[in-house]
Order: C-alpha cells, then structure tokens, then sequence
C-alpha cells in the first residue's frame, strides 16, 4: 500500500488533544486522537458543519480515558481525515472505515461510544459487524426521519455564522457557543475541498435516512449492553428517538439529562463522564 503523507496540521491546543495519523486505505489517511490504556472505546462524532473528533470529545477524552482505550476518529469526508479518490460516502462506508481503523490499530473487539450521526453509526456497525462490538453507548442517535429542526440541520453553511447557527441548536445555554469555539471549528473544517465535500456528506447522511434506515429485527435481537443518552431539550433529534430504541433493544438502558439540548456531551460534560465511566465499570 503506497504511504500517503502526512499533512502540516495541528489540532489547536483550546482542545488539548494530540494529533495522530493512520493509513487505513490506499489513499486514506485516518486522523485521530488517543489517550489510556485497556480496553478499547471508539468515539463516532456527529455530522455538524466544521465537526471533528476534536470539537465533539475534548471534553470527554481525558476522563474516559481512565476507563480505557480512547480512540476518536475524524469519520472519513469530515475533519482532517484524508478520503480517497472515488469514496461513495454513506452510512456503510462510515462504518466500514470504523473497522479500517479498528484493522490497522489490531483492535477485535471495541466499545463504541456515538454522538447522533456517531450514534447512528454505532447501531449500524451493530448490524454489520456484531462480532466486533462489546457494547455502545450512543447520544441523540441520529437516522430520525428528517422532520423540524432536523431539516435546518441539513443545510449547513461553512462560514462562521453557519456554524454557530448551528452549534446553537444543539445546546440550552447559548453561552457554550463563545467565539473562539465557533472560529475555531470553522478554521479545522476548512481545506481545499470543504465546500464540496461537505454537501457531498450531507447528502449522503440525509439520502440514507431513507434508504438504509435501521434495521429494527436486527437490533430487537441485539445481545449487547447499550446505553442511550439524551437531552429533553433536543430540537435536533427528539427524545422519542431514544424512548422507540429503549423499547426496541432487550438490553438497553436510558439516561435523560433535563435542561439540555443534543449536546449533552458537551453541555452536561462532567455529569456525562461520570454517567458513562460508572456504565463501563458495570459493565467491563
């Protein structure tokens, strides 16, 4: 497999995240963040404009990582992750990359903890590759039918106030949204193909809400621990979403933060780290 460079990029240091490279295709370059030992947990992000592992986990990463392996991605056609040549990006090719990743680190058997699209992902790779998963902890699970402020979700603008239009929507407190957040997310998403490339994302999310929706007697049999997470103030996917998969999965269980958007991972930081260590602890 030809070696494809690495490029001239550090994640700034407001996240406190180390960059790390992987070539996990010809072609592809996957662009990633690690800290702890143990057992392996994959961080999924979402599907926001100017998202990376970075912008959705910083908050995260250092606690969680007493409780293993944390390994964030940059999911292929987003953050800094080179894609390569032809990619049909898509519900099955985020999860078949998940598993590139997985190979090329000698991971079998991971975590998976999902942020909306990441969540999404989680139930799908579920599906796929089951005999890869120890369990998932997902958040806002994204594949909702696109209804209400879902549908703003799917016209992203790459400028700065597109960005944090967007940001807004998904927590309470706007005071979360300061500035140097929102021109830092814009200044990560930015590359010679960002435009383009992120229309070409989007319309993929949105074309398999329809066309490769969740597989509900697939995941009605699903043998693993799941949690689901969810703020009742989620205008981006509501919490009915996590309510039809608790009743769906035997073996999951639910948290619900009140006075929170889609971002509980970031607008509830501490209360989540603490949710999902003592879930792993159990469950280990």
């Amino acid at each position: 497999m030809t070696e494809t460079a690495i490029p001239q990029y550090t994640t700034d240091k407001f996240f406190g995240l180390e960059d790390k490279w992987l070539q996990t295709a010809e072609g592809e370059l996957t662009h990633y963040h690690e800290m702890g030992e143990g057992t392996p947990i994959l961080f999924l992000h979402g599907s926001g404009t100017g998202v990376t592992a970075a912008a959705n986990w910083w908050l995260n990463l250092p606690q969680l990582s007493e409780s293993g392996r944390c390994i964030a991605i940059d999911s292929v056609g987003y953050g800094q992750t080179i894609a390569p040549e032809g990619i049909q990006y898509g519900i099955k090719e985020w999860v078949r990359h998940a598993v590139r990743t997985l190979d090329a680190l000698g991971i079998e058997k991971t975590w998976i903890v999902g942020n909306s699209l990441g969540g999404w992902l989680a139930f799908q790779f579920a599906i796929d590759f089951p005999e890869r998963l120890l369990g998932v902890v997902s958040m806002g699970t994204g594949g909702a039918k696109l209804t209400g402020a879902l549908k703003g979700h799917s016209n992203p603008v790459l400028t700065e106030e597109g960005i944090r239009k967007t940001l807004e929507m998904f927590v309470v407190d706007k005071s979360l949204v300061t500035d140097e957040l929102v021109s830092l997310r814009y200044q990560s998403a930015l590359n010679d193909t960002a435009s383009e490339r992120l229309a070409d994302v989007v319309a993929a999310r949105d074309r398999d809400r329809t066309e490769l929706p969740l597989d509900f007697d697939v995941l009605a049999k699903l043998d693993i621990p799941v949690l689901l997470i969810h703020g009742v103030q989620d205008v981006v996917i509501p919490v009915s979403r996590t309510w039809e998969l608790l009743n769906l999965i035997p073996n999951a269980d639910a948290h619900i933060f009140s006075q929170c958007g889609h971002w509980s991972q970031v607008e509830r930081a501490e209360e989540f780290n603490q949710v999902i260590s003592s879930y792993l602890a159990r469950h280990a």
